[in-house]
Formats: C-alpha cells, structure tokens, sequence
C-alpha cells in the first residue's frame, strides 16, 4: 500500500523539472564542493558553473551585536548598574565554550564538518531527490551554511531603517534556489578563509536561542544560570537543541520541556553515535531531567534605580549618547547602535556620594506630600572637568507606563537636568543667581567692600544702563522692590550684601554697570534656562537664553537646572573655568578599543583673578552670612549661596570647595490644584522643615566629597577686588544741594541730606558736608549734606594767644554773649593774666550768635 498520497499531474511536471533544475545544481556542487579550486578557477566550466561563479562570494561576517554596559567606580572596582541590548549575546572565545556544546552541534547538525569544503555533497544531493520526489528543497545545511544564513540575519537586522531592515531581512529568509546557492557560494568562500574552529565558534556565538537570547554564553546564562564552559553534557545537547526551532525547543516555558527532552535525547544519540561521547555518559545524560534555571538579564534603568538609586542618572547617560553624533547622524540611529553595540561605557559617578546624597534626600523630602507636588534635585560636578559625580532626586524612577499610574511617586522626570535630557522646565534659582552681578562687579574694577545702598526702594529704569537695549537703558518706567533681609539696612558693604542676600545692594550695583554684560558673564558661566522660554512678549521667547530683566540680578526668576547651577559654581572655584557637564569617563567596545564620545568643553569664563573676588565674597556667606550650614565637617574651604524664591516656592544651596560643585533644589516640581480650582505651586512653609532641607542635603553630599577628595585654599583675591576703594569729598559749600548732591552721586558717593546748621552761608546753600570737603571717605558710603539756615556768626580769628578777657571782649563785640572760661590743666582761671591757648568752635567757624563759646586758658597753678 502506498504511504503517501499519489502526484497530481502538475506536480509531477513541477517534479520534473525541479528535478532536471537540481541536478544541475548538484553538478554545480560536486565540482565546487568536492573539487571547488577547479569550480573556481573555471577548469571545468559549464553553463551551471559560470552562474555560480558570478554569485557573490565575500562575506564580512562584522561585529555581532552585543548588550551595552554602564559601571560606576565602587573604590577601585568597576560595578555594572545597567545593561541595555537588542540581542543578549556575550561573545566568548573557543576555550570558554564546554567541548560537549562543540561535540553536539557537530553531531546533529554537520557530522562531516571537519571534512567537507562549506558544503556537504552527500547531504545536498540527497536533498536534491527529495526535491525531484516533491518533498521540497530542504536539509543539507551545513554549519557553515547555517552560520552565513545567520550572518546575512544579522546584517539585515542591524540596519536603523525599519523597511531597509524588513526588505534585507525578507531577502535573507527566501526559500529558494537562489537563496540556497549564494548560502553555498558564501559557505565556500567563508571556509577558504577561516579555520574550522573558527566558523563553528562563529556559529555558537552568532546562533538565536530564543527571545533576544543570542550565543551560547548568554544562552548558558538564561537557561542555567552558568558560563557556557561549566555546561554538563545534559545542558549542551539541551541548548544545542532549542537552535533547530527555538519557539518549539526553549525551556523557559513548562510546555516546551517534552519536546526539548525528545530532541536532546536524539542529538545525545548522535554524540554516541559518532564516537563523541561513551555509554555510560550517554546513559546519565538521557536519564537527567531537563531542569532550567531561568536568569533573566534584566536590561533599562529601572535595575539602576532599585540597586543604587541611579536611575535618572542612568536615563542622562543614554539621552547623552543619543545626543552624541560621534554613535549615528540622527537620534534614532544613535539609540539602534547604543543598544546593539557592545559597549562598556564607564561613568563619572561617584557611589560613595550619590549614597549619601540619597540617604540625605529620602531622610528629608519625601516622593509624596498632601499639598504640594513636592520635589528635590542635587546635582554634583568636579570642579575644572565637568564629571557629574552626584544626580538625586526625591521621586525615583521608572519609566513603565502601567507602573507610573499605580505608583505616582515615581517619575521618569529628571529634575535635575535641561528639558532635552529629559528633565523638567526647570526651577527659579533666587538669590543663587546674586554672585554672577558680583562677578560682574569685580570683572568691572569694583571692590567686595565698596559701600552701596541695600535698602528696598522705587527705582527708574533709566537708571540702569543696557548698552544692547535701544536708548542704552533697560526702559523708562520705574519698579518697586524689597528685601526678605529687614535686619539690614542703609549704606552697606557690598561683601554684607551678598552674605546677607539683600536685594537692594544688588539693584544698587546694577545701577553702576551695564545690564547687558551681567547677563553676557552669565552666558559664559553656562547659565541658560532648562526649557525655551514661553512667554511671547519677551526677546528671549522660544530660546533657552535667560531673561533680561532688572529682577533677574537679584532674583533669579528664570528657570535653570540644578546641573547648570553646580557647573556654574565650580567656575567660581575653579579659577573662572567653566566644563560642560559630561556623564562618561570612558567607552571601550567588546574588543577593548576606546569609542569616542562627546567630551566636556571647558573655557575660561571669567579670570582668575575675578573668580578669586568671587570666591572670597562667597567663603565670606559661608563663615559670616546665611550659608553657615555650608560649612565643612573636615574644614575644607567651601563658597556658597543660598537662594529663595517668592513665597518660598523654591529653596536652593549652591556652592563648591576646590575639587566639588554641588546645587540642591527644594521645592515645587510642579503645581497643585487649589481649592478656587486654579493651579498652582505653594509655598513651602507649610510643610514642617522642607523649606531647609536643602540645609541636610547639600552638607551630606559635600562632606563625603571633602572625605574622599579634600579640597584647597581658594586663589587669594586682587587687591582691586577687596581693598576698601577710598574717594575725596569735595569742598561743596556755597552749592546748591542738588549740585551737591549730582556732585557726590558722580564720584560714587550715597548723597543724603543732613539738614539745616548755622552757617554765614546764605540761607539754603551748602554750608558743610560730613565728611568734611578735602577729606576722603570710601566708595559708594553716605556723604552728609549741611544746609545753612543764613543764622551763622563767623567766631573771630586772632583770640589764640590773647588775655582771656580780651578775647571774651572781642567775642562779645562780635555778637556773641555767651563766653565761658576752661583751664588746660584744671586749676584756676585768671582771664585778666592767662592765655587762651585754644577757642571752641574753631576761629573762622560759623556758630549761632547765642552759642556758647568756650576759651580755653593756660592756667597757673595755685
């Protein structure tokens, strides 16, 4: 009887001529496979053979691809905190793979693999019946054909354009002749150039087995949690049996285990058979249970979030990469190359820090508050190179949509960086923002103990000059502004100022420089808003410049990342040298060799000599002014500021030692709904202590830096930029008071009006200044205006010397009346013999007729 079912006719014709089409390929292959120098060198050339040798014959089988690694430094030792792929595949060398893995693909797959040329005759011509009896052109791979199919696989797949891909890797997967043939004309090419060893260890590496397990040692690690060295005989014939169908064959799921069993038991049948394995293995491989160990490697962010917290971190890395030109023309080629490259990339993290930062973080600002969408952000950065050593934040993260909506205290947001690296729009920094107008001050030959006006006041915008603005000031209007500091007031030094944050000696310092440049030294520290700005009727609309207002010198209202803010500082103590903030210290691919990346760019933002000035004003707030929580544990110099925005909304501590930079935030991460059904951020006050939480975090992160690094004296500062600026006062009497009063106001003086005095200067004049004119007084202090009242009597020159009584007469004469006599040395007065030695007020000073006026005598004694 027949065991199968009878050929129509049709198949029979395609029968037919598959088989007449066959037998010339099997001629092909007997000359090329059997004799293939004479295939290629045409000796024996036929119409069959000049269509083979026209078949493309080179094949690069290129650099497989693997998961990318990023480490951070723990001591001296490189710990991996995330690992990203498309296909999980360790490549390993020969001697890292179990002989029994070798032994069992050869066996099953390509018993005469060490003895045919690429392609196997006997196996191909058997194939070649099959197909003439019309079962299909199937089998007769060998392993290096199996291995060009899966070169041609991966090809296909490795390129970024979804339908290039779907098109190569269509091609790649024909069932065909064609197919068929390039697969030998390959296989014979590859074996021509590569050692048997070589192409079967091509093959375990490069081989799917299952999922994106890719290779034999990633394969070895899923399925059973070991190297693919340390595989028993059971475990090679099980893995080496998922490669033939791995959604069929793979043992991570329960269903699958029978199939596998039956499969590796026949390919533990083939080992013996050939001579590769003895009965006794044979026997205890059969009899031993397939029993995986499945060992996920888990890939993404989420892993570098539950282990070290650095999650957000992990997320800047990637986003810094796929910013990076140097990995593919635009971010989607970026993104398909970090994932498949095989990198170690090894980052500037600092563990030690990052723990502490944490800890402090988590201690003092919760993911979640009633009230408020709370939110936190420190950033850290080595001073004069720009490597991030700290990124925490209160929210961890995670960036799995289903999870997000269960757990709203985690956020893929960072907050600690621009908007392009996924971070927010940023936060006001406040006063964090008053030492760039010192910076700008200094660089402009003022000193830090110049004296200017701190307190709150009406000013007209045409006092502040902005040489890019039209007219050369910022307007014509006037605004209103006061200090949060009212213990400080009136005249102050410029070094008060700062540490004590008061508005108006910024908005008075502003009034002596050019707007413009206040904002062109901001520019060059780095600081740019974290999110283009949103407000259509401002020039900087659309562009992450900051915001030329006068509010801004002492404010801080534009929105900055606190990345920016430390990078900013570390200017400050690094001598004016501004870095780029830069995530990676080094790449290397799976061959050890270095990958360039986008270093940080680092330029000289201001001089030393003004980052000095700077610095001084800045270790001045920390030993003297409201940043004394910034202070070190182990007595490293340290610079700070301290910086609040309206309400209390944001609360900021920025500052740096000699080595670190570091800014915390505090604050709203967004606004909240309120009861009126508007939506905004609060203040907060409200919420026990988060309004100085920034006071515990920023100290825990410097302290550890100071631990581990130390940190220098700060560059003495120039004489220019501390010495008191001493001024002459004029000799103003006679002058009217506003001719005073433009007079002193040009020479840096604070004119304020002293009131009346009795003075033979007409009424309303000038009659003296305090300082006296022909004195000197320092920069920017308060002169003293004396009007006269037109009431004053001149007191009489030439009484020095005279009787006392002759002096008393000629001061009567003169109009005065009431004259009193004082002995030098106490004893009695004898006007009518002792000598007036000296007169008060002086001879030639204007005093009130009614004056008392007083003649001091050289008395004798009794």
């Amino acid at each position: 009887m027949r065991s199968v079912k009878p050929r129509s006719a049709g198949g029979a014709i395609g029968g037919f001529f598959g088989a007449i089409a066959m037998s010339a390929i099997a001629g092909v292959l007997l000359t090329a496979a059997v004799t293939p120098v004479v295939a290629l060198s045409g000796t024996a050339a036929t119409s069959a053979i000049d269509i083979f040798q026209k078949l493309p014959d080179h094949l690069n089988p290129g650099r497989l691809a693997e998961p990318s690694t990023l480490y951070a430094k723990q001591g001296k030792k490189d710990v991996p905190i995330a690992v990203f792929y498309d296909q999980d595949r360790e490549t390993v060398k020969w001697d890292q793979i179990s002989q029994f893995v070798k032994d069992a693909a050869v066996a099953e797959e390509d018993p005469r693999f060490y003895t045919h040329g690429g392609v196997d005759v006997i196996a191909s011509s058997r194939a070649v019946l099959q197909n003439a009896a019309g079962t299909g052109f199937s089998g007769a791979s060998t392993i290096t054909m199996q291995y060009v199919r899966n070169v041609l696989i991966q090809e296909a797949i490795a390129i970024p354009d979804k339908e290039e891909q779907k098109k190569a890797y269509e091609n790649a997967m024909r069932q065909d002749v064609d197919r068929k043939l390039k697969e030998m004309k390959y296989a014979i090419s590859v074996e021509k150039k590569y050692p048997k060893d070589e192409i079967l260890l091509g093959y375990l590496n490069i081989a799917l087995y299952g999922r994106q397990i890719y290779g034999i040692e990633s394969a070895a690690n899923y399925y059973y949690n070991k190297s693919a060295k340390d595989l028993s005989l059971a475990e090679s014939a099980s893995l080496v049996a998922i490669v033939n169908n791995p959604s069929k064959f793979q043992i991570d799921v329960a269903d699958n285990i029978p199939a596998n069993t039956e499969r590796r038991n026949k390919i533990l049948d083939s080992m013996l058979r050939h001579g590769k394995i003895t009965e006794a293995q044979h026997k205890e491989a059969k009899a031993t249970p397939v029993t995986p160990k499945i060992t996920p490697r888990v890939q993404g962010c989420n892993v570098a979030e539950q282990k070290y917290g650095l999650g957000h971190f992990c997320d800047y890395v990637q986003r810094y990469i796929k910013a990076d030109p140097n990995f593919g023309d635009t971010p989607v080629d970026r993104e398909f190359n970090f994932a498949r490259g095989g990198y170690s990339i090894h980052t500037t993290i600092d563990l030690d820090m990052q723990k502490a930062g944490n800890d402090a973080t988590h201690a003092t600002v919760p993911a979640q508050m009633q009230g408020i969408d709370v939110g936190s952000a420190s950033s850290s950065v080595q001073v004069g190179t720009g490597r991030v050593l700290t990124m925490v934040q209160n929210k961890p993260f995670n960036n799995a949509e289903d999870f997000l909506k269960k757990h709203p205290g985690y956020t893929t947001v960072n907050y600690n960086t621009d908007q392009e690296f996924g971070g927010s729009s940023g936060f006001q920094i406040g006063s964090t923002f008053k030492p760039v107008t010192l910076t700008e001050w200094i660089k402009t030959g003022h000193s830090v103990r110049d004296i200017v006006n701190v307190n709150g006041r009406t000013v007209q915008e045409s006092s502040i000059a902005a040489s890019c603005m039209p007219d050369g000031v910022y307007g014509f209007g006037s605004f209103t502004f006061s200090n949060d500091n009212l213990g400080v007031k009136g005249n102050q030094s410029v070094l008060t100022a700062i540490a004590q944050s008061v508005n108006g000696g910024l908005v008075s310092m502003q009034q002596k420089m050019d707007l413009c440049g206040t904002f062109d030294t901001a520019k060059k520290l780095g600081l740019h808003r974290a999110s283009p700005a949103a407000n259509p009727d401002l020039p900087n609309y659309g562009t992450t410049d900051l915001t030329m207002v006068p509010s801004n010198v002492y404010g801080g209202i534009d929105e900055i990342a606190p990345i920016t803010v430390a990078s900013a500082y570390a200017a400050f103590a690094g001598d004016g040298k501004v870095c780029t903030p830069v995530p990676i210290d080094s790449i290397t691919d799976s061959d050890g060799k270095n990958v360039p990346f986008q270093k940080s760019k680092c330029s000289e933002a201001i001089s030393p000599e003004v980052a000095a000035g700077v610095a001084y004003a800045l270790q001045y707030t920390v030993t003297n002014g409201l940043a004394r929580h910034a202070g070190s544990a182990f007595g490293t110099p340290h610079l700070a500021k301290t910086g609040t925005t309206d309400d209390v909304v944001d609360n900021w501590t920025a500052g740096a030692s000699s080595k670190v930079a570091t800014a915390t935030w505090v604050g709203n991460a967004g606004p909240v709904k309120m009861p009126d059904g508007t939506w905004s951020r609060v203040s907060t006050q409200g919420f026990g202590n988060l309004m100085y939480a920034d006071q515990t975090i920023w100290p825990a992160i410097m302290n550890t830096a100071d631990s581990k690094y130390g940190g220098d004296p700060f560059r003495e500062p120039s004489a220019t930029a501390i010495q008191q600026t001493m001024v002459g006062v004029p000799d103003l009497k006679g002058k009217s008071y506003d001719e005073a009063a433009r007079a002193l106001t040009d020479l840096g003086f604070t004119p304020t009006d002293g009131g009346d005095v009795d003075s033979t200067v007409p009424k309303g004049k000038v009659a003296s200044t305090d300082p006296a004119g022909g004195g000197q007084a320092p920069l920017g202090s308060s002169v003293a205006i004396h009007k006269s009242n037109g009431q004053g009597t001149k007191v009489p020159d030439g009484l020095v010397g005279q009787t006392g009584n002759k002096a008393k007469k000629a001061l009567n004469d003169a109009g005065f009346k009431s004259v009193d006599f004082a002995c030098d040395s106490g004893d009695t007065a004898y006007p009518n013999s002792n000598r007036v030695i000296s007169v008060s007020p002086d001879s030639g000073a204007d005093a009130k007729k009614s004056a008392k006026i007083t003649l001091t005598l050289a008395c004798k004694k009794d």
